[in-house]
């Protein structure tokens, strides 16, 4: 009796057991579907029985993936969808419905907990585009076709996702790639190294310029990021457009067939992204009468102006009165609202950014842009001059961040180990990303470079006497007719003398340790610490409290100068006789036949994120180290060391070839 007892209460352990197992399996098949690919479209239903002046459509739980609303499938209540302009929310069914603009974008907000499907490249499916007769005219990269009338339906399916409130977002400046050969430099960067990453970030946020003005690039862009299996929401910049369209509202249409909407937005966590097109190519009457951009109405050459359309601003006022309060609002597009580095610039600053800022108010926000090929982290309440002309601000309400560029300066200077171009941007920043690390509504900001280890969030030099004097000569000649004559520079880097050997002479003249902070801000604190003692605070030279850009070799970062102030992949020339393998092609500027070694056309003789720390009189003859520490409130704390010496004269840099020669080795004589 008590066997047939042991054996039941055996019998029923094993039936939990496996009960137990089965669900455990079925969670982990749940689980793992969550977190795969989810490749479909949306659908479009087509008919005769529909309003013409009416979008409408379900958002439902696509539970079979294959993109199409079938039997069984519920709808999803909640949920936005919007034609650029106006906001609907989804019924108890998951119904929506939306007025009908002539020329619209319809797309469903990709909510939290929920995420909307890709194609095979990982370029989000969310979108129907309507423009019934197409582009006006014939376009150098095909425009849009006619949409013909609006469907029956336009439904949106969705899955649940597995990002929860803690995620990551890369973050990419220009790509800017102009040709094939710089699609292989961005697979060689961006792609490897967000396919290293260990842990793979939820999104890409690309911020325009993906392509630099060759449209057909896009496609093989998108399949040469999307290998990295991340679903990459792009904007459009100043260098996506169809630049012979005659009107801003036909200049997207090529990017809208081949990508998809240039307005949008969508939510991760707590945090809700909005992509805006804040280019309007080519400007026109109102950028001239309102604006008094004289560029869009006296000349008569195509070209654009930074501002947000009336459209765009509605869509943004109504998505924000549809926003809980406790969510992040990230809004990214490519012309800043204002910058450091053209911040006299009309063009390139967004003329009506108050009207933005009215909008979030009282809103947790953060900015994010590129187009300047610099990295700026700009924190609420900075200034700088040029500013109240430009665009009628006088300080910032909230974090502005220029992204840099994965491109850096246009793929420009000499190549690197791994056979692209270095680089080095305006700022003196490498090429790289920024990776956004949130949880729930607070965020970090990394700046990764590229081919760089992911701690190093710096550079340092040191500014001598000889780098003022070499760079000033340099700086005065890039700016010559000699120059552009192709003439030989009057100075090469060979002319420099090594910077992180100083004499005693140097130091009472005034040399200055620099750490250029790629990241770094006006809450960031930088201290230097000479042979291991007391760390002392390094000045920064822009307090962003109005003033204007403090520029010349006494604000450079010498490691980036040295190397843009001599690019030798200029001088590169072969017998081949092919025309374009000769000398220096960069983007979609005029092939140069080979010359010699000259600067090019970044200078770091500026930059918004250089500290400086005055090398103190006194120092022993010898090496020294130091140590240089970084903090900021929404980075990853940093540190890096730097050798450098004190002699008392500077030693000859080359070969001694006076002494060598003073005897003959001879030969060895055998005892």
């Amino acid at each position: 009796m008590k066997d047939q007892l042991r054996l039941g209460r055996v019998a029923i352990l094993l039936t939990a057991s496996a009960a137990f197992g089965s669900l455990h399996m079925a969670d982990a098949q749940a689980e793992e579907l969550s977190s795969a690919p989810y490749f479909a479209d949306i659908e479009v239903v087509t008919g005769t029985s529909h309003s013409p002046e009416t979008a409408s459509g379900w958002v439902f739980d696509d539970t079979n993936r294959n993109g199409r609303r079938d039997n069984g499938e519920v709808g999803i209540e909640g949920v936005k969808v919007s034609n650029g302009r106006d906001i609907a929310v989804t019924d108890e069914e998951g119904r929506y419905s939306l007025p009908a603009l002539q020329d619209m974008s319809v797309f469903v907000i990709q909510p939290t907990g929920w995420r909307v499907p890709t194609d095979e490249r990982f370029i989000p499916q969310f979108a129907y585009q309507h423009k019934p007769a197409g582009s006006p005219k014939p376009l150098r990269y095909g425009g849009l076709p006619p949409t013909g009338p609006l469907p029956t339906a336009i439904n949106f399916p969705l899955v649940s996702s597995p990002v929860g409130e803690d995620f990551s977002c890369a973050i990419l400046g220009d790509v800017q790639v102009t040709s094939n050969i710089e699609v292989g430099y961005a697979r060689d960067t961006i792609l490897r190294e967000l396919r290293d990453r260990e842990t793979k970030p939820a999104c890409i946020f690309a911020l325009g310029d993906l392509v630099g003005d060759d449209l057909d690039l896009i496609p093989r862009l998108a399949d040469v990021l999307g290998a990295a299996e991340i679903p990459q929401w792009w904007v459009q910049g100043n260098h996506d457009y169809d630049s012979d369209a005659d009107r801003d509202r036909d200049s997207s249409d090529t990017w809208r067939r081949q990508y998809g909407p240039t307005t949008y937005a969508f939510e991760v966590g707590k945090v809700l992204f909005i992509g805006l097109d804040n280019v309007v190519y080519p400007c026109g009457l109102i950028d001239y009468e309102k604006f008094g951009r004289d560029f869009c109405g006296e000349d008569p050459r195509k070209t654009y102006n930074g501002r947000f359309t009336e459209d765009q601003l509605t869509f943004v006022a109504n998505l924000v009165q549809h926003t809980p309060r406790d969510r992040l609002i990230v809004i990214g597009h490519h012309i800043p609202l204002v910058g450091f580095d053209n911040r006299e610039q009309w063009q390139h600053q967004t003329d009506n950014a108050a009207r933005l800022y009215e909008i979030l108010e009282g809103r947790t926000a953060l900015d994010l842009s590129g187009h300047s090929h610099t990295l700026e982290n700009l924190a609420a309440g900075d200034s700088f001059a040029g500013w109240r002309e430009s665009v009628g601000v006088d300080s910032i309400p909230f974090r502005h961040v220029v992204a840099g560029a994965v491109a850096g300066d246009w793929w420009g200077g000499d190549f690197d180990m791994t056979g692209v171009p270095m680089s080095l941007q305006g700022d003196g920043a490498p090429r790289g990303y920024i990776d956004m690390k949130v949880s729930g509504l607070d965020y970090s900001l990394d700046y990764l470079a590229s081919g760089q280890p992911v701690s190093r969030a710096m550079s340092l030099s040191l500014n001598t006497p000889a780098f003022r004097e070499w760079s000033k000569i340099l700086l005065d000649w890039r700016d010559s007719e000699a120059h552009r004559a192709g003439e030989v520079p009057p100075l090469s880097i060979q002319d420099l003398p090594d910077v992180q050997l100083l004499t005693p002479a140097d130091i009472e003249a005034g040399s200055w340790l620099t750490a250029n902070v790629w990241l770094g801000d006006s809450d960031t604190d930088v201290t230097v610490s000479i042979d291991g003692g007391r760390a002392l605070p390094m000045t920064r030279t822009q307090e962003a409290r109005g003033e204007a850009s403090r520029n010349g070799p006494e604000y450079a970062d010498p490691f980036a100068l040295q190397h843009q102030l001599t690019v030798s992949r200029t001088a590169i020339g072969s017998a081949s006789g092919v025309t374009q393998n000769q000398g220096y092609i960069q983007g979609r500027l005029p092939p140069m036949p080979s010359m010699p070694p000259r600067p090019q056309g970044s200078a770091a003789d500026h930059s918004s994120h250089l500290w400086r720390f005055r090398v103190p009189a006194g120092l022993a003859l010898g090496t020294h180290t130091a140590r240089v520490s970084v903090t900021r409130p929404q980075g990853t704390p940093a540190s890096e060391t730097i050798a450098f010496e004190v002699r008392e004269t500077r030693p000859q840099p080359t070969f001694r070839f006076d002494k060598w020669n003073t005897r003959e080795d001879g030969l060895r004589v055998e005892e």
